[in-house]
C-alpha cells in the first residue's frame, strides 16, 4: 500500500503536540533543498522520514539504511515497509563496523565508532545526491541517555530535527499514530550489539546467537519484546513488565530453558526487573550518562 498524500489525524495530539510538530514541519521547510534521511525503521526515523516528505514531498527526500549482522531481520523489514508505503527512494548500504577493531571490542562509547562510520557513507551519498542536509532520528527523551553514538553524528553536521525541536520519545510515537504509520507501536527497537556487556568482544556468531534466542523467546511465550542480554554462559532474559506474567508456567520455563541451552547458554534467567532500555548501562560511571 502506498501513501499517496500524507494525512495527519490531529485529533490524537494535545495542542503542545500539534505545536511542536508544526514547528518540526516548518523546520523540513526552512532547511529545504533535498534531504537525506539516516532511516533504521523504527518509530522515530519514521516520523522523520514521513514528516519530511509532508514538508518539502517526497521527491527531495531519500532514506538510507545500513544492512548489517548488529540488526534484526525484522528491523530491515519495517525500513523497507516504511519506505514503500511513504514511496520514497530507499538506499540500502552493508555497514562495516564489524572490520572496526574499536567496535568489536566493544568500549563504553562502541556507538560512537558505529555511528563514525555510518556518517562517512552517509555524507559520501548526500554528496553524490546534491542533498542539502543529513537527518537522524534521535529524539529529545535520547539526549538524556548514553547515546556516544550521538556525538559521532553531530561532529560530522549530522541533525536530528525531533531533538531540536523537542520531541521526546512518548510524543514521537503519538506523531507516528497521527501520520497512519503501521509500526506507531511497534516496540523500540536496538542493534543486538546493546545486549552484549561492555568490554565482551563482539562477533558474528554471538549476534545470532542473540538474535535466534529472541526469536525463541518470543515464540515460546508470545511476548511483545525481548532482550536476551548475553553474559558468555548466562542469558538474561527482560520482557516488559507487565508481560513477565507470560513465563509463569513450569512447561513455558522448560522449554525456554531447554531451547537456549541448546545454543550453546549454560544457565538462562528471567530478570525479575524486566526490561529496562540499555540495562547494560547500568554499570557505567554516572559521569558517563548524561543528567
Amino acid at each position: 500500500m502506498e501513501i499517496k498524500e500524507i494525512s495527519i489525524d490531529y485529533s490524537v495530539l494535545g495542542s503542545d503536540l500539534k505545536k511542536k510538530f508544526d514547528k518540526l514541519i516548518e523546520w523540513f521547510k526552512i532547511v529545504g533543498g533535498s534531504i537525506v534521511v539516516s532511516f533504521s525503521g523504527g518509530v522515530d526515523s519514521s516520523v522523520v522520514l514521513a514528516t519530511a516528505v509532508y514538508a518539502i514531498g517526497r521527491e527531495n527526500v531519500v532514506a538510507v539504511t545500513a544492512i548489517s549482522p548488529t540488526y534484526l531481520e525484522e528491523d530491515l523489514y519495517w525500513a523497507k515497509e516504511i519506505a514503500k508505503i511513504l514511496n520514497v527512494k530507499h538506499i540500502l548500504i552493508e555497514s562495516d563496523e564489524l572490520e572496526d577493531p574499536n567496535f568489536i571490542s566493544n568500549p563504553f562509547n562502541r556507538c560512537y565508532y558505529c555511528k563514525k562510520s555510518l556518517s562517512k557513507s552517509l555524507l559520501e551519498i548526500a554528496k553524490k545526491l546534491n542533498a542539502k542536509v543529513i537527518v537522524d532520528g534521535t529524539n529529545a527523551s535520547d539526549l538524556n541517555t548514553h547515546r556516544p553514538g550521538y556525538l559521532a553524528f553531530r561532529e560530522k553536521g549530522i541533525r536530528s530535527p525531533l531533538a531540536e525541536v523537542g520531541i521526546t520519545k512518548d510524543e514521537t510515537r503519538l506523531l507516528a499514530k497521527a501520520l497512519g504509520l503501521p509500526n506507531w507501536d511497534k516496540p523500540p527497537m536496538a542493534c543486538l550489539a546493546s545486549r552484549i556487556p561492555y568490554g565482551e568482544i563482539i562477533t558474528v556468531e554471538k549476534l545470532k546467537r542473540i538474535a535466534e534466542a529472541e526469536k525463541i523467546v518470543k515464540k515460546l511465550t508470545g511476548v511483545s519484546l525481548v532482550r536476551v542480554r548475553d553474559h558468555g554462559y548466562i542469558a538474561r532474559i527482560e520482557v516488559y513488565p507487565n508481560e513477565r506474567r507470560k513465563f509463569f508456567n513450569e512447561k513455558v520455563m522448560d522449554s525456554v530453558a531447554l531451547e537456549l541451552q541448546k545454543l550453546g547458554y549454560r544457565y538462562v534467567t528471567l530478570d525479575l526487573l524486566g526490561y529496562r532500555s540499555g540495562s547494560l548501562d547500568e554499570l557505567l560511571p554516572k559521569k558517563i550518562i548524561p543528567t
